[in-house]
């Protein structure tokens, strides 16, 4: 069995010409999406990704605003940010770049942020919205393997999803949303975790097995039922002398053996990667739309 590759790249570009229709006819009535990105410090990964977000922003069409803080930026200076965005009309969503520098607490800034333009999903109001299955936003990176899973004509109604990680930017969200009612859902839904006992025997369960726990290669072939759809969620840099970096990019899943046994999955990388900007983008122009509508 040769698996189908599911590309983040193909089903972004997919959406990103949605979008592009739906930013023109905001722009028609005169509203251009606003995004703004708060970045503190000089964390070299989070740079990288605050930078993709802008040059996605401007090839949209739409309007982007980075503001980058030093690491000794205080809580209250940040609160005062979070604040000022809040308040400016041209700013239709943003958010806060995490992590924060250790003296900052994480959930006061997402607290602070007002949910209408909550842009990454963060906020208790939008997560218990989403959760009780009528959300304003999807946190980027869940939405954007549902929106995988839909568009590659993957059957999910029905179908055991086994979700590996409990965190709440991609474990938690995750499993709430294949739960809902509706398109890429209906989901029967488990969570496994570090403390799940006989773990391997739940994930070769799983019609579906979705992976976001940060370890490298962890699943492995025998984890895995024969003909499961695999997405792998982690991005792990790991060590190879034979690379011209030194290291390389590698996913949770062992993927050059679980390949053998799954019918479709996701690289790492080229998989879930592109897709979390490109659910930031549909949240920002959400979030345009709903404020141009005049509502929530």
């Amino acid at each position: 069995m040769t698996a189908k590759l599911i590309l983040g790249k193909d089903v972004s570009e997919e959406i990103y010409s949605e979008l592009r229709q739906r930013i023109e006819a905001l722009k028609a009535k005169g509203t251009v999406p606003g995004l703004a990105v708060v970045l503190v410090g000089n964390d070299p990964a989070s740079q990288v990704y605050v930078r993709k977000k802008g040059e996605m922003c401007e090839s949209l069409g739409m309007m982007s605003r980075t503001i980058v803080l030093p690491e000794e930026t205080t809580q209250q200076e940040l609160l005062d940010v979070v604040a000022g965005l809040n308040a400016d009309p041209a700013i239709h969503g943003f958010l806060v770049q995490l992590p924060l520098p250790k003296h900052i607490d994480e959930e006061a800034i997402i607290n602070a942020i007002d949910p209408r333009k909550d842009a990454d999903c963060f906020h208790p109001s939008n997560v218990g919205r989403m959760l009780i299955g009528e959300p304003d936003f999807l946190p980027a990176t869940p939405a954007g393997v549902q929106q995988m899973l839909i568009r590659s004509g993957i059957e999910t109604k029905g179908k055991h999803v086994v979700v590996v990680g409990r965190s709440n930017i991609v474990g938690k969200p995750m499993a709430a949303m294949m739960v809902q009612k509706g398109a890429g859902a209906d989901s029967t839904v488990t969570i496994v975790h570090s403390r799940t006992q006989d773990l391997p025997y739940i994930t070769r369960q799983a019609d579906i097995l979705i992976v976001a726990i940060g370890k490298p290669r962890f699943v492995t072939a025998d984890m895995v039922k024969d003909g499961a759809v695999v997405i792998d969620v982690g991005t792990n840099r790991v060590d190879d002398p034979t690379h011209p970096k030194g290291s390389r990019l590698v996913g949770d899943v062992d993927f050059e053996n679980v390949k053998d046994k799954a019918s479709a999955i996701s690289p790492v990388p080229g998989g879930v990667g592109p897709m979390t900007i490109c659910m930031l983008m549909a949240n920002a122009v959400k979030a345009a739309e709903r404020a141009a509508e005049g509502s929530r």
